[in-house]
């Protein structure tokens, strides 16, 4: 927390962005989530209702860096079964691999309040870059004194490139889950003393 006499926002560029500093991100206010392809008819959405992050904004914003941490267990598709299978050694895995962590390693390109967030993502002990579209949504200072902001990201990627290669052939053709995911995180992120 700040001082109420300390600016919790700066102009940059004719954007209105937080003060320098480490901020976590609020477990109260996010959604890590995704969505995938089933029988190549419908989408199957789900989350992660476990992550963490820690986001370092520089002086110079496209300095800033992110890394965050997702509890593999945590996947929540609202059937039970599915879920079991998804942590199983056919998908995540989360026995042997507890984790899918992020790293960033640069902020490549940026338009108004839209950031690209290059990274490291880790999934099942595979390490893929990633290229993560983020929105800064805005920042300001809570009723609770807590310096805020808040910011949505997603990316694609084919799963088959971290490991996750089980399916089942449709008599129909194609597959039964589709190749491509879906990430889509929305969150606050709370400045930290």
């Amino acid at each position: 927390m700040t001082s109420s006499t300390e600016s919790v926002t700066r102009d940059w560029d004719g954007l209105t962005i937080p003060a320098t500093g480490t901020y976590l991100l609020d477990v109260a206010h996010k959604r890590v989530g995704f969505v995938a392809r089933h029988m190549m008819v419908s989408k199957v959405r789900g989350e992660f209702t476990d992550a963490s992050a820690t986001i370092t904004v520089g002086e110079d914003p496209m300095q800033s860096s992110v890394t965050a941490t997702i509890q593999a267990a945590s996947i929540d598709t609202a059937q039970a079964d599915r879920d079991a299978h998804l942590r199983s050694p056919e998908f995540l895995d989360v026995e042997k691999f507890p984790t899918l962590e992020f790293r960033s390693t640069g902020v490549k390109s940026r338009d108004g309040n839209e950031f690209v967030l290059t990274g490291e993502l880790t999934i099942k002990g595979v390490t893929r870059t990633v290229d993560l579209e983020v929105e800064f949504e805005g920042v300001g200072r809570s009723p609770f004194g807590q310096d805020i902001f808040g910011f949505s990201a997603s990316t694609e990627i084919d799963r088959e490139d971290f490991g996750l290669t089980w399916n089942v052939a449709l008599e129909t053709g194609g597959v039964l889950v589709g190749k491509k995911v879906k990430i889509e995180i929305e969150g606050e992120a709370i400045r930290q003393a």
